[in-house]
């Protein structure tokens, strides 16, 4: 039960902030992007369950930003070309491909997934007594 109230917990924060940048960057945000925001925060998150902290948090990030850009290509394809939703279009933007990712957006995630990892490990170490997070930036 205590694994389910941590995830529940970690995907609404993923979810909660994820809207916000969404909003403080674009103005407004989609229903949809709470929960991409929320499943990806614990992806991301997870990083570390699966990693040693020796991995250098450089290379989690650009993990990261893979992982984020993979799923935006998912998610877009569904919510936006299936599903019709229109909730971003890339088209105009140099190096898209379908619309649906870019390289630039792609690069900005790194940044994006390094305040995912920090804000998922403080988190976890806070609310749930994990391990407390130390980070090596580059290396192995």
């Amino acid at each position: 039960m205590k694994r389910v109230v941590e995830y529940l917990t970690m995907f609404i924060w993923g979810g909660f902030v994820y809207s916000i940048i969404e909003i403080l960057w674009r103005g407004h945000t989609h229903w949809a992007m709470f929960i991409a925001g929320g499943v990806l925060f614990l992806i991301i998150g997870g990083l570390n369950s699966f990693l040693p902290w020796s991995f250098s948090f450089l290379r989690q990030c650009i993990i990261g930003a893979c992982i984020i850009t993979l799923f935006e290509l998912i998610f877009g394809l569904i919510l936006n070309v299936w599903l019709g939703f229109g909730i971003w279009d890339y088209s105009h933007l140099p190096l898209n491909f379908m619309g649906q990712i870019c390289l630039g957006f792609s690069v900005a995630w790194i940044a994006i997934a390094g305040v995912a990892i920090v804000l998922n490990d403080y988190l976890r170490h806070w609310l749930f007594d994990d391990e407390k997070p130390h980070y090596k930036l580059i290396g192995k």
